[in-house]
Formats: C-alpha cells, structure tokens, sequence
C-alpha cells in the first residue's frame, strides 16, 4: 500500500459536509439534521408514497416526535394541496442485540404490508448498528428490495455498520450470517446525536475510529493520540469550537477511509477485508461475553491482540504495540482479554466461558474465512497494513496469541546440535527491553523534571503503562511518542501536579506503588481533597507499612482503606504537602522505599535529611542506581554517613534525552537457557559498568556453575558447558541482585555434584524480601519445583534447593502445569528450564511477563527457535493449584463495628436494632447473645453460678463477638454492668484503639430508674444499690471507655423514632463522616451563631426559621454562662464543672434534633470576646466534650497551649477544626502587619498546621481596615487554599462581613442578642452584596402547561425576597413536546437555560420527560425515576480559592452544566416523615414498615423511590391496570426486591409469604377525577371514627392545606390536590390515620428545589405560609 492512503472526498454544502461513496455523494455529516434529512429525500429522490421510521422504544420516544413534527411540517409545505402527500409510518422494536433476529424482521414486514407499503417504500433506520442491519436488512428483501437511509444515532454506527451496505441479523449459530449487500440511498449522520451518549457508548465507537487510523493513516492516528481530552469533551457543555472541529474531523476521516474502501471493494473481496481489523479475535471473545462487554469493547482487544500477532509475526514493532493499546487506553478502551474494565462488567460465570477451545471455535465462522484457513488483517507499522488484504494465518500462532497458557516444546537432547547450529556461529545475540527499574525512575524523574525528555528504550510494559497513566491522570507531565513509539517524549511540569478523583489503579506494579506513594503527597487539592492509590488483589497484600510510616510521622495524611500496612491508600491533599526534614525510614525490607523518597525529596517544603533505620539495608545497589539517575536529571545528593543522605531542595533539570540501559534481571533469562542448554548467547548492551546489580549474574552465579563467561564494559556472553553438566553454587548471598534468585534457583535444581560433602544442594542467601513480592516467590518456586520431583527447603531469607541430574528430571517429566502467581519472574524462569526438559512444561498465566518482557515468548520462538503453542487453563484444578501464598478476592471495605454501653433501660438494644437496620448492620444483643450460647436465662445464671461467673461468661462472650465476624458492620449493645469487669474494660479499650466506636447512651437517671422499677427481665443490683448509686458509679467507667456519648431523651415534639434518627446521624458522622458539609467552593456561605439560653425551648419551625439561608449552626458554649442556673458558677468546681457539662450535651442534642444542619461547637474565652474565664484544663475538656458528642466543627482557640491544641486534633476523627483568633482590640491584628509572603505569624502557622479552617477576627478602627481585611484574604489564598475566614467586628467592620465569602458568622432578628458587634443578618448582607452588584439577578421559572394556578411563583419569591437575593421567579408556560424546534418559544427556552441569567427551573407536566434531552447529566434519583422536576444549573469544577467573595458568579456561561433532577421523592419523605413527626404515636418508619402505593404513572415512580430511600423494603403496588404495575415492578426490582403487585385494594394477604397487609403507608399517585374505583374498608384496618366533630376539625385542617391529627401514626398521603380532600383524605382520616395533601408534598419538593438551587437552608415557614395564603385567597 502507498504511504498516503487515499480518503474519499468530502466537501462541504451550507451547513453540511457531503461525502462519496461509490461514486455518489449518499453520506451527508453535520449538526441538526431532522429538517435536512426530509428536505433532501423529499427534493432530491424519487417520490415515495409511504415513509417507514424504524426505530428502537427508547430513540423513539427520544427522537420519533422530532422526526413526526418535521416530517408533517416539510410535507405541508412540499405537498401542500397534492393527493401524492406521503405518509410516515413509524415502527419501533425493543432496543439491543436481541432483536436482531427473524422474529423482529418479521414484524416489520408484517406491519409494512399491514400499511399497504409497495415497491416505492423509503425506509430509514434510526438508531445504532442493530436497527441499521436490522432495517437495511427489511429494505433489501422486501417487494425484492426497496431503497431506504441510514440514520445513525451512535458514534459506532456512524463510522462502523452504517457505511458499505451490509445488512444482516443474528442466529444461533454466531452473528450477522444471514443477510445482503444493500447501499442506502443516503447515510445522515448528525453529531448532535452523540451529545446524549453516554461516555462509555461514546468509548465504544471510538474505537473503531481508532481502528481506521491504525490501518490507515497515521496522520489521523497522531491527532487521535495527541488529542483524546478535547475530542471526549466535544461532547460536553465544555466543548468548544476547537474540540468540535476534532470531533468533526477524526470522525469525517474515519467516515471517508471506510467510504473509499467500499468504493473500491463493495463486496469484501479484498481491500474492504482490511476493515476488519480487529473484529477476528474481537468477535470470537464478543461471541462469549456480550452484551456485558460492547462491541467496540472487544474490538479493541481485537486490535491489539492482532497487532500482536503481527508483532509475532515478525511484521510489527512492539513498541508500535505499546503505541496502538496506549491509544485505546486513552479513551478508556479495555486492551486484555482480562482488563479491569472487563472483569468488572462479566460475571464469574462469563469470565469462566472465555476459553481458547471457545474463542478458536467461534472462528471458525468467520465470514473472511476461506474454507478452514483463517484470514486476519496484519499491520507492519501505524498507518499501514502488509496486504491490502487479510493475511492467512495458521491457527497454532492464533492460539499462540489467544491462549491464556502456553505449552512450551524442550529440545530433546538429541537434537541440540541441529539446533544450536541453526543460531549461527554467534549464537543467539539478543537485547532484553530497557529496565523495568530505570524506566520507572526515569519516568517519575522526567515527570518531576522541567521541560521534555525523549526516553529511548523504554520498557513498554504493564508496570510501565500504569505508571504513565498515573502520572498523567496527576497531571505531572505530559507524554507524546516518536519512531513509530520506540522513544517517549515526557515533558515535566516541574513537580506541578494535581489530585484526581479517579482511583490510581496500578495493578501488581509493586515499583510504580511505592514510587507513587510519596510523588502523590507533591500534589496541590484538584478535583478531589484526596487521592486513592490502589492495585489488584496481590498488590493489597504486599507491604508498604515502612514508607507510609515514615511519610506520616514527616506530616503526610495517608490512611490505610482496607489492610494495615498495604494499599490502597487514601491520601490527604493539603498546604504542607510533603514537609521534608530529618526524615527516618526502615529500608530493611525494600530499597524502592528509599529511592521513592530520594526521588520526591527535592520538591519537599524543606530540605531533607533521609536516615535508614533498623536492620541491613537491602539491595543498596538500587539506591545507588537511584541517586545516579538524580544526578544525571540535574540534582545531586550527599551521602553523610552509610545509611544517611542530604537532598537538597531543586527542580529536576530533563535531559533532552535518555537512554535506559537493559533490563539486567530479564538479561538473565537468555543467559540462563545458555546454560542449560549448552548454547552461547550474548546480550551486547549489558556489561560490568551498568548500574544494575543484577549485571552480575553471569560472573557471581553462571561463572561458578560451570559456564564460559565473558564481561566487557557493555556487554556479556555466556557459553553453556556440556549438558547436564551444570554444577550447584553451594551458598551465595544473592541480596545485590534478589530478583535473578528464581533464575539460579531453576538452573540449580539440574545442578549435580560429585562432591559427596557438598551433594548436590545449592544455598541461596539475602533474598528476604522476596517474599513479599508480586507473589511469595520462595514458596512459589518450592511448589512449582515439587511438580518436577525437585525438593527445596524455605528460609527466612532463602532458599536451598538440592538438584537433580536433568536426564532423571527428564524421565520422570509429566509436563505438569506451572502456576505463575501472577509473576512475571516465576514464568519466564520456568520458561528457562521448560527448554531442556523434554517433552517441556505448561505455563500458566503467560501474559503475566508483560510486566518486564512482554515479547518473551515471541523472542523464545523467533532468537532461540523454541516451540511453543497455546493451551488452555487445565480443567482439573489440583494440577495445578498453588500450596504457595496466593492473590486473594477483593476485600469487601467494611466499617468498624459500634458497640453500646450505658446503663439498663436507656434504650441500647431498641436504639441498636433500629440504627442498625438503617445502615444496614447486624445487631447483637449482649445479653441475649450470652443467654443463647449458654442456653439459660441470665438470672439463671447468676442464681446458680454467682455475679463472679457471670461477669467472666460476660467478658468471654463480648471478647469474642467483638474480635470475630463481628468486628466490622454490626451494632452490639452491651449489659449496662459491662464497666464492672476489668476483663470487659480492657477488651472495649482494645477495640477503641484500634478505630472502633463505642458510643455511650447517656440519659436522665430518674427516667431510668422509673423504668427499672417495671423490668423484672433482668436481675437486680449485684449490691442491693439504688440504679442513682450504680450510675453515679459507672458513669466514669463509661465515660473512660466510650469515644462518644449520645444524650437519649424523647421530647413530646418528637418522639422516639426522632431518637433514633439522632443515633444515626451521630454514628454515620463518627464512622464514615457523613455529614452536611460546607462546600467550600460555594460562592456565599453562612453559620447562624445561636445566642439563645435553652435551645429545649425553641419549637423546630422556629429553628428552620433563625436558620434560614445558613450553612451551620454555632452553640456559642460559653454564652450558657449568662443563664440563671449557670451565672457566677465557678467551674474548677468538679461537680458544678459536670453539672454545666451535662446541661452543654442536652443543648447540643436539642438542637441536633432541631436542625440538620451541621453544629460548631465553640468555647469562646474572655479574651477573645466570649463569656468563658481562662481555664484552659476545662476549655479544653468542653473541646474533647464538643468531639465525643459529634459536633461536626469544632472551633479551637489558637491562643490555647500548642500541646492542647495538637491533642485536640488527634482525637477528632471525622470533625474538622475552625482554627481561630480574635483581636477584641483591633491593634494586634492589622491585617497588614500578618504578609504570608514574608514572615507568618505564630498565630497562622498554628492555623495552617492544626486548622482545617482558619478564622481571624480583629475591630475596624477605620473603615479601611476593611480593606485591608480583604487584601489579606488575597494574599493568604495566594499561599495556601486553606478556607479562611476574616472579618472585622463593630459597626465600622461591617462592610467586611459583606466581603467574607466562606462561613460568615451571622445573626437573625428573632434572636434576643448578636454574639458579636456589628453581626449582621443573611438578608442584610445578601442585600447589600446584591446592590453592589456581587449577586447577579438570577431568574427562574416553571416550565409546564397548564400552569396558570401554580403556586409555585408566589412560593419561591417569597423565599428570595427573606433571604435578600434579588432573584426572580415566573411562568413560563410552554409544551416542550408539542413544540417545533424553530418555535421562537423553544428556540428562546433554550438559549435561556444556558444563559448567566439562569438560575434554575422546575418543571411540570408535561415536561418532566421531554426536558431530560436538554440536560448534561441527570442525578441517580432522576435517572431512576426517569422524569425531571428540578433543573439545576451547575458550574464546571475550578480549583477553589479563597481570595474574593462571588468570585465565581462572574463564571463563563458557556461552562455552565444543565443537571437534572429529581425532588418529588424527597418532597414525598418529608411530607411523610413530618407526619409521622407530628402524629400522638409516631411509627419507627423502616424495612418492616408496610406500605401501599397506588397508582404505575411517573408520580408512582418518585412514590417508590422515596420508599426506597426511606428504608422501606416491604412495598405494594396497586394498578387498575395490572400489566403497568408489573412493568413498573420490573424496573424497581434491583433496588426494591420485595416489591409485590397486588390485584385488589381488599386483598388481605400477601401472595408471596401469606402475611397480612397491614400497610401502615398509604401513597395514591392517580389523580382524584381519574379514580374509577372506592377504597375499602379492609384496607385501613381498624374502625371508623364517628366523632363529627373530629370530621369538621380534619376539614377545617385542610382548608389551612395542612396535616391532619389523630392518635395513630398510619399515614395515608394523596399526590392529588384538588379537590383540597380527596376520596382518600377523606375516607383514610374517618379512620383516624394521618393524611397529608398534595399541597404540603408541593411546598416540600419545592424547599428542596430552593435549596438546591441557592445551597443554604430554605425559609420553610415564609414558604409554607406563602402557599397557604396563596391556597386560600384563590
């Protein structure tokens, strides 16, 4: 083939580009194509009487009403008055592969004749490849061949099925076998399409795009290598002209190479066959494993499974390999047949399936077959194929490839003459690829380094692969190719890098793990707080404790996610980054710890001492081998002592290229089947000046065996002795090359002696760390080398292994199959001694040498002309299993368990049970636990064995509960006398200190004691003690033992399911920190400092209301003080200072119960403007307090003692503290007197260190000091992107309130006091900040129609008028579906949703599904309810800083994101939950509550997802139509498993487990005029309330549009608002349950909407009594 191949012409016509093929211009490529695409069948084809849409049910709700619409109004025009006007018929199938099939061929036809379609039928498919085979298909066969277009809605379809005419479907026996060749009259591929597909679809057909570049042109192959970000955001909202022209232009180019090729070769008799690269071995593995894995998917794989067999071959470079799979990699393409991404899409089962046998016989139906020879596209470099055709290929190559083992063929001995003859006189000569070592470090080094490096001679492998996809995934360098991708080109950043939210996935790449470890702490917060560093199953296994150890102690935030002391790793972004300094590490088990520090240290904050610690420093020559290299990238380091190095601070300097030496461990190998086999090889690129240590193993180990060694400076050669005559080492200390130790261990296996002292053992010594590496290696290489009949015996730091004559390995040879753990090293030695003992050996797992030498076996075939061929897995597993240590699953991530301590009777085991069934836990209940292993009641117990035994049966059984099955995702309520047992007391420590939580259920002694009064379950007192006595007793006791405290009270507002609510919110906080955190990158934000005496006092709308328009809530501990019972108090006083502790902990569980908005907890001291005397022991206790009761901020005073300070913020877990300092003069801070650049004051470097949240606040003397407040914050955010908050007290400061973007503290009018001078409150700094312009008049609307009686506007304006925002909300009524897409109306929405102006939508029927196209991306709920009510506009991510207030208001429009979402679930939970709330006898709501939803419309779907969300599993669906509940039953399944249909309202028992339906939820979802059916008695459950005037009451309720009354918590809740009582309400309340009407559900979406919209807390009771009012004067 020439250079440059040819490509199809295209040129462009108006707003389109037209492309030829066959000599016609059939395909057309541009954006917004519905009107074009009738215009030009109507104007430019032949007259067609009939118009056949063919679609699949999901694009035809999506697109067919478009095309209808377009169709009509372009007929109209082009046939107005005429009697030849066409018609449309539109059919759609059920989407995917399953309709490709003869059955939906059928239909269709059925349907056209049906329709009286004749020989002048048009039929276009629209959709992705399936409809257009299946369509093309109907239009070649039907009436002997109609015309008809392809519409292609997928980026697969365009570029792959709907070009070349080829229509098919499925059978049995494999895909596409029956069908025809049939070029559509026009293809019409309108990129618009694409935008709503999803990233993996997308992926999917990009990879054939990738596919046509690598047979064809490698100009287009460089752009798609060169520009994969801006072509994959050319879908997004970020996309921008250019990345449009790229998107354009690689399809166009993909779209005119196949064009050209179906002009030239329309039948696939030849060239046309090259498009099939890729689809050989794609489709035998697509034959097994979709539709889990896509089509573009396993061509992928295809591709570079070819490649490497053209590779194989000898056709194609490995690194054009590398090149190719790299390419797919970029667009998230899998490229093994076992990739990550695969795995995680197949079941157990599928992956079981994918067998050589299956694949190889799936090929042999192969439509490019020629008889039984298999026909495969071989390429010889990017761009360019080695026919213009596929090539024959023998099957014992294929499987070669395919094979997930390889069997490899010994020459026997009486044929090694022949065969070392056919190597020459030179013998085999042979370069190993470049050093998996240096490659590494040359990689991090380039990264870290300044400017481009070209590296030649990089080892492409797979621990290659995942570094530089980590490396550029942090964004520390950029990586570009030449030569075909033989040199890589890094240009490095200078050590600039970010976190990402994607998960640093390294496989087993133990170095790429541990270099990576310390280079993840460089980078500065991205798009994550956190990076993860994580690997497969073995690597979460292998050590990394020494490293993570040594950077944490230097001040790195690393935690351990799953197993102490291995990945993955959770590390902590923050200003100080890595903190340098005198830095200790135990290198004893790895040197790769020492060199990932060496490598990082010069862009450490400081200098950096490294000392090695403990026992002998291991492999030193790769430490050395390290400090090279730094000196060679520009910075040297000074040794001061053995184990001690200086690195100063520097950036690299790159050089403009790198030669990385050979792989001395892989060069090994080669050597090694030199001398067993008695042949001669020299690796010419090796010699006695490398760096590697493991040079050295043809002199130390080869030399001593028997072989003829020669060492040159760059090279070595080593000439086997005769065979079998290869003498064992004795003993060698091999710790300068550990990893050639399994090569010396297979060649002393066949090592013998005459020597009878000796025998013929061989010692090997120095290799501890060998086992921990990719595998045990040790025990692996005895367990492998037991197959053959050789005995080893395992050290600690060796192996001895005592050799055979290799003649009697021979004889006794039963070619057994090597397990390879997964390592490289374990195959490739095995592969050394399989080529001496006939008749040879199977290996497993032979693509594990990717990660050093991944054209081994190619190199075994083509150097050495050893035989091999493909094998699969054995069948019988014992042959094979490994005795060795062996990767395991996953590791299911799992929370530490809860235990509950405190007296009898608080509430343990009723508390326990029903948290526990809201997260999700098991739930142990001590007591009865005890009671069930000794199968006696526990006053048995102690009646017959004494309190002694009991308390040691008790301690017995909390040990092994606690560090058993138990120990993670379980709630385990102890006795209340579980303190009084040191055993018991020592085991709960034991647990604390390891990260377990125990709570402590603190409540009222005399609510207790009342209650123990009426509980003779359990014993009385051991003593005879009043319960006051035993708790004033204990109390300390489980103080001492719990990390947290839970005060439990039930207040008559509330209840106790409220209780419970409480627990979960606390332990969800403390054990995986979930909690309503304050975005930082918010544009305002606020925290409500409550000045009030006894929050008890404060009824819960009152505190919706103080809060509203906030973010946090501040107890302000200190103001307590001022209360009549607290005034004076003198708190050194022990009980007076527990006493006021004990009144704190109430205050904070009012107030969590009132609010959920996030507490900070302040102790605000004299000097720094509050109430609280200079007491720091108590300060301090109170902070310790605000951290056990789970205050989510903890505000701590930097003028404490710095010891206190660095105490407090070990302890605190999940809470995050507000770093804070207060000048009450105004003459310490200055604002300008604190410069960060210069010289940071002890009061910000205290903040820095031990903050997560800076405060500073001082009193404007002057107003400038405003300013001066402002420029501060300036250049503080320039230093560090730690939030701060400044402000200036008094009236003069105000203004810099107005100016603090981040948690402004405010007050509210209702408050009796501001906590500070000059606080103002949300409204008056919103409007201040409006009228200077730094909130922007946002607008918002309603999008529906009818919607002239909405409430909506007079609700949500209301809410912005409260809280100061100068937003405005109207109606804007439109029918999106019934809307042309030209109608000025349409046309206007849609620019106004992407406007600046756009704040936000809500959107009403009907337009809940048809506004979904218009979205960027839906949240879950709207995907799964699969309508939108909330439209929300969402910036793109920025880096956050904190130097202006509203900075981000003045974002670019055009990086604005539309997210649909979904409130009406969550207006359903709190209507609901505020009944309960409100009911005489609240219900614990959860996965025992029963409920009933009726109705299967999409109000049905938010009903059940609410449920869902509620924790509810047992669910009922009632349908008139039984066939809609059954579908919607379906589409719930996975997350509501028990959700049953029933068949009548009256039905009394469920069908499936026969228990009663007693629903304690009622939901109606059908509109009251719809109902055509009464609800029965039966289905409320009790009698009727005939007290008339409790009727008038519950009416006189509904006029107000409120929640009814009753003594019962049944809830029943009716979607439908009008009438204001529907025949539910109605008939539910005579009932006596509690009803809710559809207005109140309304007002709560909507509280939900303004939230989202404005992200601080709606003004629920100005809403609320803005729709009331609204309600009753209409």
């Amino acid at each position: 083939m020439a250079d440059q191949n040819p490509l199809s012409s295209m040129r462009a016509v108006g707003n389109v580009n037209l492309i030829s093929v066959l000599g016609e211009e059939t395909i057309v490529i541009g954006r917004n194509l519905i009107d074009y695409i009738w215009s030009d069948l109507f104007n430019n084809l032949a007259h067609s009487s009939v118009y056949v849409l063919v679609t699949d049910f999901n694009l035809n709700k999506i697109y067919a009403p478009k095309f209808v619409e377009s169709f009509n109004r372009a007929a109209d025009i082009k046939f107005k008055d005429q009697s030849n006007k066409p018609k449309l018929l539109v059919i759609p199938v059920p989407p995917g592969e399953s309709s490709k099939k003869r059955s939906s061929k059928e239909v269709i036809e059925d349907k056209m004749l049906a329709e009286s379609c004749t020989r002048d039928t048009f039929v276009l498919a629209l959709g992705g490849g399936v409809i257009g085979d299946l369509a093309g298909f109907v239009a070649a066969t039907f009436m002997r061949g109609v015309r008809y277009a392809q519409i292609p809605t997928s980026l697969l379809a365009m570029v792959d099925s709907s070009i070349g005419g080829k229509t098919a479907i499925d059978t049995t026996h494999g895909k596409n076998l029956i069908g025809s060749f049939w070029q559509p009259k026009r293809i019409f591929m309108d990129l618009d399409f694409l935008k709503t597909l999803p990233d993996r679809e997308f992926s999917n057909g990009m990879a054939e795009v990738i596919k046509s570049a690598a047979i064809w042109s490698e100009e287009e192959f460089v752009i798609l290598e060169k520009n994969s970000d801006k072509i994959k955001m050319s879908l997004s909202s970020d996309g921008d002209k250019e990345s449009h022209d790229l998107l354009l232009r690689v399809v166009s180019s993909s779209v005119r190479m196949k064009a050209h090729v179906v002009t030239v070769d329309e039948r696939e008799s030849g060239l046309r066959g090259l498009l099939n690269f890729g689809h050989t071995l794609g489709h035998a593995l697509e034959a097994i494993v979709a539709p889990h894995i896509l089509h573009g998917e396993c061509v992928s794989i295809g591709c570079v499974l070819e490649a490497e067999l053209s590779h194989r071959l000898g056709h194609l470079t490995y690194s054009a390999v590398a090149r190719l799979s790299r390419c797919f990699s970029l667009y998230n393409l899998p490229i093994e047949v076992f990739d990550q991404k695969v795995i995680k899409l197949i079941s157990a089962r599928n992956k079981a399936e994918i067998t050589l046998e299956k694949m190889m016989d799936t090929m042999k139906v192969d439509k490019k077959n020629i008889g039984t020879n298999k026909r495969i596209v071989l390429i010889t470099r990017i761009g360019k194929t080695l026919e213009d055709k596929p090539t024959p290929v023998n099957d014992d190559v294929i499987m070669e490839i395919l094979a997930p083992s390889v069997e490899v063929i010994a020459v026997p001995e009486n044929s090694l003459d022949s065969w070392k003859a056919s190597h020459g006189k030179d013998g085999v000569v042979l370069s190993p690829p470049g050093s998996k070592s240096i490659s590494n470090r040359a990689l991090v080094l380039a990264a870290l380094g300044k400017g481009k490096c070209r590296i030649h001679n990089l080892l492409h492998s797979d621990d290659t692969r995942v570094m530089i996809e980590a490396l550029t995934a942090l964004g520390a360098c950029k990586v570009d190719s030449e030569n075909d991708g033989s040199i890589l080109i890094v240009e490095g950043l200078g050590g600039k890098m970010q976190s990402t939210t994607q998960q640093i996935y390294l496989g087993n790449a133990g170095t790429a793990a541990r270099f990576l470890t310390t280079m993840v702490n460089l980078a500065s917060v991205g798009t994550s707080e956190y990076s993860i560093v994580t690997g497969n199953a073995r690597m979460r296994q292998r050590p990394i404790g020494s490293l993570v150890e040594a950077l944490t102690e230097n001040g790195c935030s690393i935690q351990y996610m799953e197993n102490e002391g291995s990945l993955p790793l959770k590390i902590e972004h923050s200003a100080s980054k890595f903190p340098g300094g005198h830095i200790k590490l135990a290198a004893s088990i790895s040197s790769q710890y020492v060199s990932s520090i060496l490598m990082c240290a010069p862009y450490a904050t400081n200098p950096v001492t490294l000392e090695l610690i403990g026992d002998h420093v291991i492999s030193q020559s790769y430490i050395d081998m390290t400090i090279s290299m730094m000196a060679s990238f520009g910075l040297n380091v000074e040794r001061l002592a053995s184990n001690k190095y200086y690195i100063p601070a520097g950036v690299y300097s790159n050089p403009a290229d790198y030669e990385i030496e050979s792989d001395a461990s892989s060069a090994t190998y080669p050597l090694a089947i030199a001398a067993i086999t008695s042949t001669k090889v020299t690796i010419p690129n090796i010699g006695f000046n490398s760096l590697q240590g493991d040079a050295k193993f043809a002199v130390d180990v080869l030399r001593p065996m028997g072989c003829t060694v020669i060492q040159t400076e760059t090279s070595t050669t080593v000439q086997g002795p005769a065979f079998g005559t290869l003498k064992p080492l004795k003993e060698i200390d091999m710790e300068p090359m550990t990893d050639a130790f399994l090569t010396a261990t297979v060649l002393a296996s066949v090592a013998t002696s005459s020597d009878p002292e000796t025998g013929n053992w061989t010692k090997i010594r120095g290799i501890a760390n060998q086992h921990v590496k990719e595998c045990d290696r040790i025990e692996a290489m005895s367990t492998e080398l037991a197959k053959l009949g050789i005995k080893c015996v395992i050290h600690e730091d060796g192996i001895d292994i005592e050799g055979q004559d290799i003649r009697k390995v021979i004889s006794n040879n039963p070619k057994p199959y090597i397990y390879c753990y997964d390592d490289h090293r374990v195959a490739m030695s095995f592969s050394v001694l399989a080529t001496a003992v006939s008749p040879g050996l199977i290996i497993t797992e032979r693509r594990c040498v990717g990660k050093t030498w991944p054209q081994w076996w190619c190199e075994l075939t083509r150097n050495f002309h050893i035989n091999f061929k493909g094998a699969d897995v054995p069948i019988d597993g014992h042959l094979y299993k490994p005795a060795a240590k062996k990767a395991q699953a996953p590791v299911k991530k799992e929370s530490k368990s809860v235990v509950l301590v405190g007296m009898r009777g608080v509430g343990k085991s009723t508390l326990g049970l029903e948290v526990a069934k809201k997260l999700g836990f098991s739930f142990i209940d001590m007591d009865s636990y005890l009671e069930e292993q000794l199968s006696k009641s526990i006053p048995e117990v102690i009646s017959e064995e004494g309190w002694e035994s009991f308390r040691d049966y008790e301690s017995k059984y909390l040990c092994s509960v606690i560090n058993g099955k138990h120990n993670s995702n379980t709630i385990i309520a102890c006795g209340g006398g579980v303190v009084e047992s040191e055993e018991s007391i020592k085991t709960l420590n034991k647990f604390k200190t390891s990260g377990g939580i125990i709570l402590h259920l603190y409540a009222d002694i005399n609510h207790v004691d009342d209650y123990l009064q009426r509980d003779k379950t359990r014993p009385a007192y051991k003593t005879g003690e009043p319960p006051k006595e035993v708790f004033n007793r204990r109390l300390p006791l489980y103080e001492s033992v719990a990390n947290y405290t839970l005060f439990v009270h039930s207040e008559p507002l509330f209840g106790w399911p409220q209780m419970v609510q409480d627990a979960y919110r606390l332990i969800s906080f403390v054990s995986c920190g979930k909690f309503n955190k304050v975005k930082y990158e918010l544009d305002r934000s606020f925290f409500l400092s409550l000045t009030v005496s006894d929050i008890g006092k404060l009824s819960e709308p009152q505190v919706k209301e103080l809060t509203s328009g906030c973010n946090a809530i501040e107890v302000r501990v200190d103001l307590f003080l001022k209360t009549r019972q607290f005034e004076g108090v003198d708190l050194t006083d022990e009980s007076k200072f527990a006493e006021f502790k004990l009144f704190v902990l109430k205050q904070i569980s009012y107030l969590r119960r009132r609010s959920q908005l996030p507490l900070i907890y302040t102790v605000r001291s004299i000097d720094q403007g509050g109430c609280f005397q200079w007491l720091p022991e108590q300060i301090e206790s109170l902070l310790k307090c605000g951290i056990k009761w789970g205050c989510e901020y903890i505000d701590v005073e930097l003028t404490l003692d710095e010891r206190k300070i660095a105490g407090l913020r070990s302890i605190k877990n999940n809470a995050l503290i507000i770093a804070s300092y207060h000048d009450i003069t105004g003459l310490k801070l200055r604002w300008q007197m604190v410069h960060p650049d210069i010289t940071t004051p002890k009061y910000y470097n205290l903040g820095l260190q031990y903050g997560d949240i800076i405060k500073f606040v001082s009193v404007a003397l002057e107003w400038d000091d405003n300013l001066r407040c402002f420029l501060f914050v300036r250049r503080s955010g320039a230093c560090s992107n730690k939030p701060l908050i400044a402000i200036n007290m008094g009236l003069t400061g105000q203004y810099s309130r107005v100016m603090n973007p981040f948690l402004t503290p405010v007050t509210h009018p209702a408050l009796p006091n501001s906590a500070a001078p000059g606080q103002l409150s949300v409204a008056e700094i919103q409007r201040t900040l409006s009228t200077l312009g730094g909130i922007p008049p946002l607008k918002f609307c309603l999008l529906g129609d009818p919607i002239s009686a909405s409430p909506s506007p007079i609700m949500h304006n209301s809410g912005f008028e409260s809280l100061g925002f100068p937003y405005k909300y109207f109606l804007y009524p439109i029918n999106i579906e019934k809307t042309d897409s030209d109608n000025p109306l349409l046309v206007k929405l849609t620019e106004f949703l992407r406007s600046s102006e756009f704040g936000g939508a809500s959107v009403t029927i009907p337009n809940k599904q048809s506004i979904i196209k218009y979205m960027d991306e839906l949240t879950p709920a709207a995907k799964i309810i699969g309508a939108v009510n909330t439209v929300i506009p969402s910036k793109a991510n920025q880096s956050v800083q904190f130097i202006s207030p509203a900075s981000s208001y003045f974002i670019n429009p055009n990086k604005v994101r539309l997210v649909g979402d979904n409130t009406d679930y969550l207006g359903i939970m709190r209507s609901i939950s505020r009944a309960n709330q409100s009911s005489l006898s609240p219900q614990s709501i959860g996965s025992n509550t029963k409920a009933l939803v009726i109705g299967a419309g999409g109000t049905s779907r938010a009903a059940l997802y609410a449920l869902y969300s509620m924790g509810l599993e047992n669910v009922y669906l009632y349908n008139r139509t039984k066939s809609r509940a059954d579908d919607l039953a379906a589409v719930f399944n996975d997350i509501l498993p028990k959700l049953e249909v029933i068949t009548t309202l009256d039905q009394k028992k469920s069908s499936v487990d026969n228990k009663d339906l007693d629903y304690s939820i009622i939901i109606s979802t059908v509109p009251a005029s719809d109902l055509q059916f009464e609800f029965p008695d039966s289905l409320f459950g009790v009698a009727p309330i005939t007290n008339k005037e409790s009727e008038s009451s519950l009416a006189e309720e509904f006029s107000k549009v409120s929640i009814s009354k009753s003594n019962y918590s049944k809830i029943a809740l009716d979607m439908a608002y009008k009438p204001k009582i529907t025949p539910l309400l109605e008939k539910s309340a005579t009932f006596g349950w509690v009803t809710v009407s559809g207005f109140q559900v309304l007002v709560d979406q909507g509280i939900e909407q303004f939230e989202r919209w404005t992200h601080v807390s709606a003004p629920e009771p100005v809403m609320n009594a803005a729709v009331i009012n609204f309600m009753q004067s209409s």
